[in-house]
């Protein structure tokens, strides 16, 4: 699987908690941190989600750009 540092940092760089990163999402915390942990994949439509919220591209978010 993917590890996907880049929600864990931006979500610590914004003082943000997994909870409240998952409400944003609609969708549990431990399906969340799954996500940060890179035991599942995060679907698109999620990613792009999180892409909108953080105002980053969905690029950035999978370490394909800085």
């Amino acid at each position: 699987m993917y590890y996907y540092r880049r929600i864990k940092d931006l979500r610590e760089d914004n003082d943000l908690k997994q909870k409240e990163i998952a409400a944003v999402l609609g969708i549990d915390q431990r399906v969340y941190s799954n996500y940060e942990t890179g035991k599942r994949e995060i679907p698109v439509h999620l990613l792009i989600k999180l892409a909108d919220y953080y105002k980053v591209s969905t690029d950035y978010l999978l370490g394909r750009c800085d």
